[in-house]
């Protein structure tokens, strides 16, 4: 599919989430199972299976992802996919990179220092736009990418996050 299709893919979809907005409402999983040992497993999405471990700095083998590598990965995937559509939106062939960052102190979730937060405490999301876009079209790529951007907008407004333990 070129680039310049993804309105004419979406035009029908947002006219039946429009008329049927039961038809909007999906559920996204992903399941993570032991993998080894107790610093590493596998996360099945439906589509694919990644693999993460413990971060070297809480004893993991240092050689995969962490559950940090991944947020982070999702938050540039998410972006870098919402500004390019954007941008197609407006015409524009703009190459678009995003980087995104975190810092977080160990002390946390290693249970060092009860007052250190667990998790990131700052997120850095650096968007890098190569083409020749005007001023407008520069502050509305920036709006509507944060505006619609998933995983942007669950950081920054977080929904409640509902437990169950089943032990078997």
């Amino acid at each position: 599919m070129r680039e310049s299709d993804l309105q004419e893919e979406q035009e029908p979809l947002k006219a039946e989430y429009e008329t049927n907005p039961e038809a909007a409402q999906i559920t996204l999983s992903a399941t993570g199972e032991t993998e080894g040992d107790a610093r590493s497993c596998s996360v099945d999405i439906g589509r694919a299976i990644y693999e993460a471990e413990l971060h070297e700095g809480a004893g993991g083998p240092g050689g995969g992802a962490c559950s940090g590598d991944l947020l982070l990965g999702a938050l540039a995937a998410c972006a870098q996919l919402t500004a390019q559509a954007v941008a197609d939106s407006f015409g524009s062939d703009a190459d678009i990179s995003v980087e995104a960052s975190g810092d977080l102190d160990l002390r946390g979730t290693m249970g060092v220092d009860d007052d250190v937060p667990v998790g990131f405490q700052d997120i850095r999301l650096d968007v890098a736009v190569d083409g020749d876009l005007d001023e407008g079209t520069r502050d509305a790529l920036r709006k509507y990418t944060e505006k619609y951007c998933v995983v942007y907008q669950t950081l920054a407004s977080p929904p409640s996050v509902e437990t169950e333990w089943n032990f078997e």
